[in-house]
């Protein structure tokens, strides 16, 4: 793996890089080195999370941290497509009047999509659409997304009265699904001591640039995995289409997903070769959103996750 800066002083600034993170958030470490190994494996996130849990802190705090600049879209019913990607205005100049593509919010490094159920099917197409292409198509013109480019679209689990669910083929796109869950005890007293002090927000320093991370996602595509290794990831892949408790199994993208973001998992823990336990620790985030649970299975209370667990033994 060529590299212009060290292996060893890329992993210290990711390394650097979450220690920063964690001064601003409080737990969640599971998810924060998720977020982290979407990033590095140039993938797209969904999360699920109660309303009030710190998501748009945290991807706030990823965004300063790594030097990448950051946008907020609130999903709502109303929003169009070109309130996302962006549209043609007229402006005056000094030769008359002339079209000027003005960019919409999804032209950022990190774009966190809120609430991305309430958006309509029409307008969720066009903001996947430049997550897939990673561009935008507006009047017969194309205009390439800053990369980095990181799509976090977030999901609330409890209000779905007014949503419009995400069809099984466009969740198939997002590489990991996050799940939120509140602190425990410890962990909430801090949050409270720590935003309810008076002071303002904790301050972070940029740890990463975006050449640094383009960098790392180049050596985490180059990164070798043994044969072994990426057979089991395959296998674990096909047996979601053979199991009885599984209505509909994963697509061959879940085991691509799945053999990238565990190299990028052993960049992160500071390896340059993919372990088992690697797959093993990414295989519910690749294939949770990728599987439908029998009725059968359902109906005995049995997740997602437990079915994937299941095929881990």
């Amino acid at each position: 793996m060529s590299s212009e800066h060290d292996i060893d002083e890329l992993q210290q600034k990711i390394a650097n890089a979450r220690e920063q993170i964690g001064t601003r958030i409080v737990g969640q470490e599971e998810v924060l080195e998720q977020l982290l190994i979407c990033i590095l494996a140039d993938g797209n996130a969904l999360l699920e999370s109660n309303p009030g849990l710190g998501k748009t802190t945290m991807v706030r705090t990823v965004a300063e941290v790594t030097d990448l600049q950051f946008s907020r879209i609130q999903n709502t019913p109303d929003l169009m497509p070109s309130d996302i990607t962006g549209t043609e205005i007229i402006r005056e100049t000094d030769s008359g009047r002339e079209f000027v593509f003005e960019k919409g919010p999804v032209f950022a490094n990190v774009v966190l999509a809120d609430e991305i159920n309430r958006a309509t099917p029409k307008t969720q197409a066009a903001l996947l659409e430049a997550m897939q292409e990673k561009q935008v198509t507006a009047a017969g013109e194309t205009y390439e997304l800053p990369r980095p480019f990181f799509i976090l679209a977030t999901q609330n689990p409890i209000d779905q009265s007014g949503t419009y669910a995400l069809p099984e083929a466009q969740t198939d796109r997002f590489m990991l699904k996050l799940l939120v869950d509140y602190p425990d005890y410890e962990e909430e007293r801090t949050i409270v001591d720590m935003y309810t002090a008076g002071a303002e927000q904790v301050p972070v320093k940029r740890s990463l640039t975006r050449p640094e991370i383009q960098e790392i996602q180049q050596l985490v595509r180059e990164m070798p995995i043994a044969d072994d290794l990426r057979d089991r990831a395959v296998q674990l892949v096909r047996r979601t289409r053979e199991a009885d408790d599984i209505e509909f199994g994963a697509s061959p993208r879940a085991s691509m997903a799945l053999v990238q973001t565990a190299k990028a998992r052993a960049f992160l823990h500071g390896r340059s070769h993919v372990t088992g336990e690697d797959i093993e620790a990414l295989a519910a985030p690749v294939l949770r959103h990728r599987i439908i649970v029998d009725f059968r299975a359902e109906r005995a209370g049995r997740t997602a996750d437990d079915l994937i667990a299941d095929l881990l033994e």
